[in-house]
């Protein structure tokens, strides 16, 4: 006997490894994604290879062996994203930085780390996630770990333009969920907007304060001997003409005004929103966001760029919950798989809490999630074990509630 929880997860993995891409996967590759995804949210602490063999019928050498085969993320989460979220959504992209040691370990070498405010040695990836606005969350899509310095100097790439390349290379399947790509203030580099305009997407993030920006001018011509006059002197955050820009919102909390301007650093125009932070009456900061969409509204710009954070959320939830950083491996499939398997993980949690979000209207925990896999998988093992029926009258509401046994009070 199978508790419901456990029903639930295997059936939607297996249901969406019935679609054409996967119908090559024989049964046994088929039942081991199925374990995996399965033991990942449900095994607490450290999950590793060694972690897989003890909660699992297979052996810690079936992981190794079947993780070193390529899997197709990108194509799983389609369709898991496709089932749940809203229609109103945008593509984010962020690298996270994975703490690793080893000197074979495939793209080893210095990163950004957030958390520790320095580069470190470890591994880096690149990941996508589709944020739905409506609901305010972020689903993974795929990451790709970024190869080592020399590896990219042998290919004529940097971080920044292999970044870009990312982008360029995959633009027609992030056409399918949105035409808008998101991204911290890092990013907004030329590198960065051209791949995007050239794969005919649009580019929101951030701008610096110090940016050089344009009025563009829209008076009558001379008519005199010589090139046009274009703009119209710079844009002074601090104190620009608020006849010149559209007010696109004002609260106590936030004012927003958009024009289109001309970007020096980008050599284009580029729709600006101002956005003006308020705290009891008194102005707390001003920050400069921008759309390569000349239509593209102030307020959606703003909104749009701040729910890119979500990714975050996503990547902070895989390292605590799904094991991101604990794999043991060192070749490039093998980590490949690991870092898409463990943020799948948790796709599977976040399409259950959206199923459901409607009747509880909770907010999204994974630790609750993580709580309650755990349970499962403990009483699925004791009910084999001692041979106890879960569907009795007595038995079920007894399993109901050890599911939720150290769960996070309502």
């Amino acid at each position: 006997m199978i508790p419901k929880a456990n029903k639930s997860v295997k059936y939607l993995i297996l249901s969406v490894l019935e679609i054409e891409v996967f119908e090559k996967l024989n049964k046994s590759r088929k039942d081991f994604i199925v374990s995996v995804l399965w033991h990942i949210l449900s095994i607490k602490g450290r999950i590793n290879f060694l972690q897989l063999g003890r909660f699992s019928t297979l052996c810690e050498q079936t992981y190794r062996n079947q993780f070193a085969k390529k899997f197709d993320f990108f194509s799983f989460n389609t369709q898991l994203i496709n089932q749940t979220i809203s229609d109103e959504r945008v593509i984010a992209f962020d690298p996270c930085y994975i703490p690793k040691a080893g000197k074979s370990t495939y793209g080893r070498g210095r990163y950004w780390s957030g958390v520790a405010g320095t580069a470190k040695w470890g591994l880096d990836i690149c990941g996508f996630a589709v944020v739905d606005i409506v609901n305010n969350t972020a689903f993974h899509l795929n990451a790709w770990q970024t190869p080592s310095a020399d590896e990219l100097a042998e290919n004529g790439l940097n971080l920044l333009t292999h970044y870009a390349s990312l982008v360029t290379e995959n633009a027609e399947q992030f056409k399918a969920f949105s035409n808008y790509i998101v991204a911290d203030a890092y990013f907004s580099k030329r590198p960065i907007v051209k791949a995007v305009k050239s794969s005919d997407l649009e580019f929101i993030s951030r701008l610096r304060n110090d940016s050089v920006l344009k009025y563009k001018f829209t008076g009558e011509r001379t008519g005199k001997k010589g090139a046009p006059k274009k703009f119209a002197g710079l844009v002074d955050v601090y104190n620009f003409n608020p006849n010149h820009f559209s007010l696109d919102l004002s609260t106590e909390e936030i004012t927003i005004y958009s024009l289109v301007v001309y970007s020096r650093a980008f050599k284009m125009d580029i729709k600006l929103a101002i956005a003006i932070f308020y705290k009891q009456g008194v102005e707390m900061a001003r920050k400069l966001y921008f759309s390569t969409d000349l239509k593209q509204d102030g307020e959606k710009i703003v909104r749009y760029y701040r729910s890119r954070f979500q990714i975050e959320f996503l990547y902070r939830d895989a390292k605590q919950f799904t094991g991101l950083t604990s794999c043991q491996a060192r070749s490039k499939n093998k980590l490949d798989f690991h870092f898409n398997a463990a943020l799948t993980a948790v796709n599977l949690a976040k399409h259950d809490w959206l199923t459901t979000k409607g009747k509880e209207d909770k907010p999204f925990s994974m630790s609750d999630y993580k709580t309650m896999y755990n349970n499962n998988m403990m009483l699925e093992r004791f009910m084999c074990m001692f041979a106890i029926n879960p569907n009795t009258p007595k038995n079920q509401k007894i399993v109901k509630e050890l599911l939720v046994y150290g769960k996070i009070a309502a």
